[in-house]
């Protein structure tokens, strides 16, 4: 099938944009090739401190016959996700010798857990983590020791603080290694009414934390389609992971081998090879564009709304909220995973999973098929499913879908359009994700309620205040105000409020979990309230219009009025919980729509 029109349309239009930046970039990786600070120009003390700690590959390593891996790893046992990868830098120096390689762990990177800090002060550090693992991620691949790398991470802001830093080195050859998605627990349905039910003092704090952990019960990937499994779709159609190795359960065979075919990948591509496949050039404005239309296709998380463009700018590609909001016309959402649908990532996965979304959109001309891939050789090769025979990992088709209530094709999708929606008016520009939201609700029209902290909110939904059809806003929420928190601890009380009958929706500069989904949520709102963005003009009792039909975002004030209010006045800046040590980046850190990020607006890029 030719590319889709819209999809070449927004290409182009992506390239045009980025062909300054990414000439820049392109130019830095040649440069970095031909006078790379390798292993065979550093000095010996220099190697002799580099080799100290790895007695039994010194010998290879001093040989300099094979490539030496850097593995980058964010493994914590406090995110269940990443508890997986305890063993694996192990296993991978085992499996680097089997080809003749070594391995080495260059660094580790912070690996914050949203789901502990949700609603806390802990989150007004959580986007700001992307950034620190970005520098993290560059100061272990600096020690100029490394010819590729394997990048252990999974959750939400680890794969794209991961993938900042590796662009900035896109002269090596690198691979994502996930660790898989923990086996179904109680339902993400189920844990969602326990959820409301608690809101309303239905439920006790025992019966919460015993649905909880019920949902949450082992080592894993979280099980919804939030922005941690949305990391690992986009990983899948740039082709940056071993084929469909996302949504593979951890502690099976099947997942062991995906992970030692990665080492062996990786020893592949280095450029004393014929199959050199550095990860800058593997990561051009066709894979971003890949990444866009998955993220569509599959319904996934708006948190990728600012990850997207900032992972993009570190590889000097431009794409912004108007490519985004063209594409979602044209791509049809072909997925229903939790919370667009009721079942998880491991039902997913049963019905077909990535390989069944890869071939179906490389089949109606929605991905660019034709890509330079890192973990096989072509996309096309993404559109198997992995299996073991024996012990030889082979690749099979996936058949048609499992279950049509979860996968369907491009020809008979759940929705003709990706879902996503930009909304812009007086109030500012902001995303909204409609393909969970019943279409009765995209257009909320009601008077505000306004807050400058999520804690107002739930005091005022506990004392009855919103008890109506209301728009709250929350502003002061964006990345220079207090770093951009989620704010899904609002999400039960407002599907409460919803469920009575309410005309209901939220408003915010801030984020919305990527497992939110049924209340309409204009969110990112740029420019954002500190700094005089016009969300600061609302008054309580002003009538707002969140239409996502229209693609509007209008408080239905006077003119005059509105242009004579004056900005409310920000909250001072928080400290306590290590947020003051994080000035730098809230003072750096530019728009939404450009990634939020401290790090590359300090870059110039």
């Amino acid at each position: 099938m030719p590319l889709h029109s819209v999809v070449s349309a927004v290409t182009d239009r992506v390239i045009a944009r980025s062909r300054e930046g990414r000439t820049r970039y392109l130019d830095l990786l040649t440069r970095e090739r031909d006078q790379w600070i390798g292993r065979p120009m550093l000095g010996c003390a220099n190697l002799a401190h580099a080799y100290a700690g790895t007695e039994e590959d010194r010998p290879a390593m001093k040989a300099g016959g094979g490539m030496n891996i850097g593995i980058v790893t964010a493994y914590n046992d406090m995110l269940s996700a990443h508890a997986v990868y305890y063993r694996y830098p192990e296993q991978m120096k085992v499996w680097a010798r089997e080809v003749g390689a070594t391995a080495q762990v260059a660094g580790g990177v912070p690996a914050m857990c949203d789901g502990v800090t949700q609603g806390y002060a802990g989150m007004e550090l959580s986007l700001f983590s992307r950034d620190t693992i970005a520098l993290s991620t560059a100061i272990a691949l600096s020690h100029g020791t490394f010819e590729g790398a394997l990048l252990l991470g999974i959750c939400d802001k680890i794969v794209p603080g991961l993938l900042m830093g590796a662009l900035r080195f896109g002269h090596l050859p690198m691979l994502l290694v996930p660790g898989g998605p923990m086996p179904s627990g109680l339902s993400n349905k189920a844990k969602a009414a326990v959820r409301e039910r608690y809101a309303t003092g239905d439920a006790d704090r025992e019966e919460l934390l015993d649905s909880e952990i019920a949902a949450y019960h082992t080592q894993g990937t979280c099980t919804f389609f939030g922005t941690a499994n949305t990391n690992q779709m986009m990983m899948e159609v740039m082709g940056l992971h071993v084929p469909n190795a996302a949504f593979v359960n951890p502690g099976t065979k099947l997942r062991q081998a995906l992970t030692r075919a990665a080492v062996h990948r990786v020893a592949e591509l280095g450029w004393r090879g014929n199959d050199y496949r550095p990860i800058g050039h593997c990561v051009d404005e066709r894979a971003i564009v890949n990444a866009a239309v998955g993220l569509l296709a599959t319904g996934g998380s708006t948190n990728h709304l600012l990850h997207l463009p900032a992972i993009a700018r570190a590889a000097g590609i431009i794409i912004d909220w108007e490519d985004l909001d063209r594409l979602s016309s044209a791509v049809p959402l072909i997925a229903r995973v939790y919370p667009n649908g009721a079942a998880d990532v491991n039902g997913f996965e049963e019905a077909g999973g990535m390989a069944f979304v890869i071939r179906e959109l490389i089949a109606s001309g929605h991905l660019h098929g034709d890509i330079l891939t890192a973990g096989s050789q072509s996309l096309t090769d993404a559109s198997a499913k992995p299996t073991l025979d024996g012990d030889a990992l082979v690749w099979r088709d996936p058949g048609p879908s499992g279950d049509d209530t979860i996968l369907r094709t491009p020809a008979d999708p759940f929705s003709p359009d990706g879902g996503m929606r930009i909304l812009a008016g007086n109030i500012g520009r902001a995303c909204i994700k409609v393909s969970a939201v019943e279409q009765d609700r995209w257009i909320v029209e009601a008077p505000a309620a306004v807050f400058s902290d999520q804690a107002e909110v739930l005091a005022a939904f506990q004392a009855g205040e919103l008890d109506r059809d209301v728009v709250v806003v929350v502003r002061f929420q964006g990345p220079r105000a207090n770093g951009m928190p989620e704010l899904h601890k609002l999400t039960p009380p407002l599907g409460v409020l919803q469920n009575k009958g309410f005309r209901v929706a939220l408003v915010t500069d801030g984020r919305m979990s990527g497992a939110s989904g049924k209340v309409p949520a204009a969110i990112h709102v740029s420019p954002e309230a500190l700094g005089g963005g016009p969300i600061g003009l609302i008054r309580d009792g002003d009538l707002i219009r969140v239409d996502a039909e229209a693609g509007t975002l209008e408080a239905l004030v006077d003119a005059a009025v509105w242009a004579a209010r004056a900005p409310a006045d920000a909250p001072p800046p928080a400290d306590g919980f290590g947020r003051e040590l994080f000035g730098m980046f809230r003072g750096l850190a530019d728009e939404a729509e450009r990634g939020a990020s401290a790090v590359l607006a300090g870059a110039g890029l």
